[in-house]
């Protein structure tokens, strides 16, 4: 049985066209893998700046003499800066031992920043 000339050009184009789709996939693939953790890394950066900026904010507001409302140990922190609505779930916490003040920011889940602390010695 003899395959005539149509025919078998249709089986190299479609043999041609899976080549094509595979290289393609094996090009977009990791392509949009990238892209992805690069949002998500992008995302990352900024939740860590917001929450750099509110904790150095607030630690110049605390060394300017707030710092003496609070009593030692740790205890949750409320800011006033509205950019704390950008942040992701978490919270801040004071803690106040003796002469040193640290302010963090700890985000509720990982991937989201990550821990942002300040800690000065008081005067």
């Amino acid at each position: 049985m003899s395959i005539n000339r149509p025919e078998r050009k249709r089986g190299f184009l479609t043999v041609e066209l899976v080549v094509a789709m595979a290289i393609l996939l094996v090009a977009v693939f990791p392509l949009s893998y990238d892209f992805l953790r690069e949002r998500q890394l992008s995302r990352a950066c900024y939740y860590r700046a917001v929450a750099m900026e509110i904790v150095d904010g607030e630690m110049e507001v605390l060394q300017g003499g707030e710092w003496q409302a609070f009593g030692e140990g740790s205890q949750p922190y409320s800011v006033r800066a509205e950019s704390a609505a950008n942040l992701p779930a978490g919270r801040f916490v004071l803690t106040r031992a003796g002469k040193r003040l640290r302010l963090e920011w700890l985000p509720a889940k990982r991937g989201r920043g990550g821990r942002v602390s300040r800690e000065v010695t008081l005067p």
